[in-house]
């Protein structure tokens, strides 16, 4: 194999990862309303390759982000 075909995949792979690593970052922040629902989106955002792709079609949206102290204290 040649040295620039492996780093293309290394490029690759490097996004890929990347990806993954953003999805679970929002999973962990977001409420899901249970923690099987969390989990099950969590498990799901670390399917390789296409687990990111399938949790921002069909997950992001779903999860709230709890209201922070300063937001519900403006609200009152």
């Amino acid at each position: 194999m040649d040295i620039a075909t492996v780093m293309v995949w290394i490029k690759i792979s490097v996004v890929f990862y990347l990806f993954t690593i953003l999805a679970i970052i929002d999973v962990v922040r977001k409420d899901f309303g249970t923690i099987g629902k969390k989990a099950l989106w969590g498990v799901i955002a670390l399917i390789p390759f296409v687990g990111w792709l399938i949790y921002l079609i069909f997950g992001f949206r779903k999860g709230k982000k709890p209201e922070s102290d300063a937001e519900s204290a403006n609200n009152v």
